[in-house]
């Protein structure tokens, strides 16, 4: 069966996965993006958007492994966007143009349902609205032998941590304080939960901690 693993989620030092504020000008929240420097700096992160350059080292082979092996993906519906509420139309399709990194289908987490959308590149928009188990076994179906990431945002990941349904976890804790945001771990007992750290290593811009059950 395939596993279930949250991979190159960025986190601040006080323990935020994303910043206070989510909005169409900071998706990440308030100053989230400080995160993420590991990961966009990468020759991987510049590939993706058809771009040249870009570091390589042990940041761009995390960066690598986040989008690697993957059949599916599943997302929060905060990670697709900003609107909230009922879909008002048809116009928002992510944050990533016409070919998002994704390339596989990507199951969006929502109360409000919406159709399919095709974009370039192999990925496939499906708006889940019976909840995570529902999305977890449609993207399980679809990744066949490959395995389903869970792409956040906090509160997805927290759902499915909670629910005992994540095999193993890639962390980017970067040298940043955001002092308010979303929290990922409050209230939650790793150990507990079958977890324990199998491979850390730390480069200048983060350290890369993966927790496996």
């Amino acid at each position: 069966m395939s596993r279930v693993i949250v991979s190159g989620f960025s986190l601040s030092i006080d323990g935020f996965g994303a910043g206070p504020k989510q909005s169409l000008e900071n998706p990440l929240g308030k100053r989230g993006a400080e995160m993420f420097e590991w990961h966009v700096g990468s020759r991987h992160f510049h590939r993706m958007f058809g771009k040249e350059g870009g570091s390589e080292g042990i940041d761009n082979d995390f960066s690598t492994r986040s989008m690697f092996g993957f059949g599916a993906f599943i997302l929060g519906r905060n990670m697709f966007g900003p609107v909230r509420g009922e879909w008002p139309d048809d116009e928002w399709k992510g944050w990533w143009g016409d070919n998002p990194p994704y390339h596989a289908p990507t199951f969006i987490l929502t109360h409000y349902p919406r159709l399919s959308i095709e974009m370039e590149g192999g990925t496939v928009f499906h708006f889940v609205t019976d909840g995570i188990e529902a999305a977890l076994e449609r993207a399980r179906a679809a990744a066949g032998d490959k395995n389903v990431k869970i792409g956040g945002g906090v509160s997805t990941v927290r759902q499915y941590l909670q629910a005992g349904l994540v095999d193993e976890m890639h962390l980017a804790l970067s040298p940043v304080v955001l002092g308010r945001g979303e929290a990922l771990f409050a209230g939650i007992d790793l150990p507990a939960l079958g977890f324990s750290v199998t491979e850390h290593v730390a480069t200048e811009a983060a350290t890369h901690i993966v927790l496996s059950k």
